[in-house]
């Protein structure tokens, strides 16, 4: 064996172990860097989590035991006390069938305006188009308030107040879901429309086979957000009902605050269960959303 071959053979061994060194460095580094994201996220976390945790545990203390000094994060004696005294003096399954109505017709009304809206105001080109875009990112520069008397004088000449159509029809198109599907849809290449286009494919169904799978994690994102809001909404429902039959739950919670005093454990208590359906919808539907891959279609 040559010199030369001696020193090929010496380098060719010595490359493993420089890339071997550089990965755990790369690695080290990549970890040293996480640190402190990952110690920040923690702590907002925890700044967050800790008044729903002493929420939730406030809800499971005897009603004279919330005030008392030393407050403890902890319940000395847990009780449902609370829990059972709710449910007993408010209709809570009545509240619930109506609000889940409420909350599921408004919800699939509004990701389908919203998509059909979005796809439209990304898609095609028209001046009109982006006026009407333009007044519809208005309406979120205005507070709710000032929109609730003209909005409840326009419902109730449709004949729908004290009904449930009332609080769902105003739900229809939110500025904040065409905003996302119109951001979403201006991400789409317009190459994979055009293909479709010269594959002999309509309008529709270009809409309803291409665009609306591909925009599923954004469907899903809104539906989750306009299903709080409508389960959360309190102003609107309490102006548009009077009959104790339809109310939703919102309203049904403020009926447990007495006229003289608050029975907190009770009221703890029934906002406790108002929760549940919230975190079972957001563990149900937080896996299916994700990034789309938005060139699927596409070949190179």
């Amino acid at each position: 064996m040559t010199t030369t071959d001696t020193l090929r053979k010496a380098d060719a061994d010595s490359v493993p172990a420089v890339s071997r060194k550089r990965s755990r460095g790369a690695a080290s580094g990549g970890l040293r860097r996480a640190i402190a994201p990952t110690t920040l996220l923690w702590v907002l976390a925890g700044l967050y989590g800790l008044p729903v945790l002493w929420f939730v545990l406030s809800s499971l203390k005897p009603a004279g035991d919330l005030f008392s000094l030393p407050l403890t994060l902890f319940p000395d004696d847990p009780t449902v006390s609370g829990y059972k005294q709710a449910w007993a003096s408010a209709n809570f399954s009545g509240y619930f069938i109506n609000t889940i109505i409420v909350c599921v017709i408004a919800t699939i009304l509004t990701v389908g305006v919203s998509c059909c809206t979005g796809y439209a105001l990304a898609k095609y080109d028209n001046k009109w188009l982006k006026a009407f875009f333009l007044c519809i990112l208005a309406t979120t520069m205005l507070p709710a308030e000032v929109m609730l008397a003209p909005l409840f004088l326009v419902v109730r000449d449709l004949g729908l107040y004290n009904s449930l159509s009332g609080i769902i029809l105003p739900a229809l198109l939110t500025a904040t879901g065409c905003f996302m599907f119109r951001q979403f849809f201006l991400t789409v290449p317009d190459e994979l429309i055009e293909a479709a286009r010269i594959d002999g494919a309509r309008e529709l169904s270009i809409f309803l086979r291409i665009m609306v799978p591909l925009s599923r994690p954004i469907m899903l994102t809104l539906a989750i957000l306009s299903f709080q809001w409508r389960w959360n909404d309190y102003i609107w429902p309490l102006l548009m009902l009077n009959d104790p039959e339809k109310f939703t739950v919102q309203i049904g919670i403020q009926s447990l605050v007495g006229a003289q005093n608050i029975n907190w454990s009770v009221l703890l208590g029934g906002s406790v269960i108002s929760m549940v359906p919230l975190i079972v919808v957001f563990l149900v539907f937080q896996k299916y959303v994700m990034n789309a891959d938005i060139n699927a279609g596409l070949k190179d």
